[in-house]
């Protein structure tokens, strides 16, 4: 299943620059906002291959911006590269390299994966990468199918990926050091 993405308040870090382009993974971004709406994922006869919450969320988000002065874009990658930011061409690359220097900021939406993409892709450009969303575990989600031809996710559930559990153990277990230090001051 798709890595689950909390998305982040962009807001602040985009606030003061001049323009902002933003670059979505389709398939985790938008699976976990749909996740998060209790809306379909894809809606084929009204959206074609684009996540219905996804599209609202990066209006929203470009909405916010314009607000406070910021001029934004959409980059919009090939049907299938759509998908998978983490998995885009050397050509993909190339147009979000050409497209990127025009903006101050690229803001993903993306799991860390996808974010390492953009930070390579427009490395030398003096573009600020900004993570528009966080990763919080892994999807667990039986797909549904409803006419005309939705997909939504019912019984979800995020599972905590290793490193997030092994860091919340190993925090709980400097709390417990610095607890029995404290006792025994």
């Amino acid at each position: 299943m798709p890595i689950h993405l909390d998305d982040l308040d962009v807001v602040c870090e985009v606030e003061g620059l001049g323009s902002a382009l933003v670059v979505a993974c389709n398939m985790c971004a938008g699976a976990s906002l749909a996740m998060k709406e209790n809306k379909p994922f894809l809606q084929f006869f009204r959206s074609l291959l684009k996540s219905p919450p996804l599209e609202r969320h990066i209006r929203r988000l470009r909405s916010e911006l314009r607000e406070r002065g910021v001029k934004t874009k959409r980059f919009k990658s090939g049907v299938i590269q759509q998908f998978f930011l983490c998995l885009w061409t050397s050509r993909e690359r190339s147009r979000l390299r050409r497209c990127a220097k025009e903006y101050e900021a690229v803001i993903v939406l993306g799991c860390d994966s996808a974010i390492e993409t953009v930070v390579d892709t427009v490395k030398g450009t003096g573009c600020k990468v900004v993570k528009g969303m966080e990763v919080a575990g892994i999807m667990n989600t039986k797909p549904k199918f409803h006419l005309p031809c939705d997909i939504s996710f019912e019984e979800s559930k995020i599972i905590p990926m290793c490193d997030q559990h092994c860091k919340q153990i190993r925090e709980k277990s400097q709390q417990k050091e610095e607890d029995a230090s404290d006792r025994d001051a």
